[in-house]
């Protein structure tokens, strides 16, 4: 019975903590989708969201509103403003003089402006890490058993994780029915297609481009409030592992495919929390990109991914 506890506590966490790396991922896939470009400073959206949200509820304390619920929907609106706000100047300042230049000069300019936000950030707000104190707390007991020694080893879903799952849930079904069912989405799936063909059919490529860098930088932001409040801490560095670990979701799940980027994301949760539950916490990443080591040499387009069609 403890064995199969401690697996379903395990389960548990990996879907958590893979649903921060899908919503970065989608942002890595949306751009990838309509321009072809890997946005490298894209994990840096996410750090700055976890800082917006830091910032954020100190404020609201300070200001004396403490209800928790009402906080987190003022934060968390607040935080995917500003994270819009900075995806478009990225795209506007850094990626778009560039479109029509070699892949290799935009790649750089990724690099470049994600060492620049790291260091901008890290000179605002210093190199130490910033906590949060819990701000939820309880849950609801699933499990009660006895570990291996024969100590009590309770399994509960936390209202933190509840709150996650759930809103995971709810914005990949409001993104999923704006890309699908609004002008919007089908102007993002037109550019993605063909973006010559879309701007002379009357698409405004540019707005469409901008209005994806910032929807990609507000689910960012979303991950980034999650983070803060599931590990109450972060940095000035921490968008940079995390970035790459939503890019190999995206990788994994299909570069490109919307399903794919948030599937990749919750396979890597579970290829990490399982491995470092079982095995050994320190090769937790190794694990990670061994997986997807294997994923691109047996299915190079990832798990939903199609494969590219060149026209002649």
């Amino acid at each position: 019975m403890y064995h199969v506890a401690y697996f379903l506590d395990q389960l548990i966490n990996g879907v958590t903590l893979g649903a921060i790396y899908g919503l970065v991922a989608i942002g890595y896939t949306m751009v990838y989708g309509i321009i072809g470009m890997i946005n490298f400073a894209h994990g840096e959206i996410f750090m700055i969201g976890t800082f917006l949200s830091l910032i954020g509820f100190l404020l609201l304390g300070l200001l004396g509103i403490g209800w928790v619920p009402l906080a987190i929907v003022i934060v968390l609106v607040v935080a995917m403003v500003f994270a819009g706000f900075y995806g478009w100047t990225l795209e506007r300042i850094a990626y778009r003089p560039l479109r029509g230049s070699p892949r290799l000069a935009a790649l750089i300019t990724a690099i470049g402006m994600s060492i620049f936000l790291q260091n901008y950030v890290q000179l605002l707000q210093g190199a130490r890490n910033k906590p949060l104190p819990p701000m939820v707390t309880g849950g609801v007991e699933l499990v009660e058993t006895t570990n291996q020694a024969g100590q009590p080893y309770v399994i509960s879903l936390s209202y933190l994780q509840i709150l996650i799952i759930v809103l995971t849930v709810v914005l990949m079904v409001v993104f999923t029915y704006l890309i699908t069912r609004t002008a919007l989405g089908r102007a993002q799936r037109a550019c993605e297609q063909d973006r010559g063909m879309a701007a002379l059919l009357g698409v405004n490529v540019d707005r469409t481009i901008s209005l994806t860098f910032v929807i990609g930088a507000a689910l960012a932001s979303v991950a980034g409030l999650i983070f803060m409040l599931r590990y109450g801490a972060t940095d000035f560095f921490v968008g940079f592992l995390t970035g790459i670990k939503a890019f190999t979701a995206a990788v994994l799940g299909g570069i490109g495919s919307l399903p794919g980027a948030m599937l990749g994301g919750i396979l890597i949760g579970l290829i990490e929390v399982f491995f470092a539950g079982y095995f050994n916490l320190e090769y937790k990443d190794v694990a990670t990109f061994t997986i997807l080591v294997l994923v691109l040499i047996f299915r190079p387009t990832g798990l939903l991914g199609k494969p590219d069609i060149e026209k002649v």
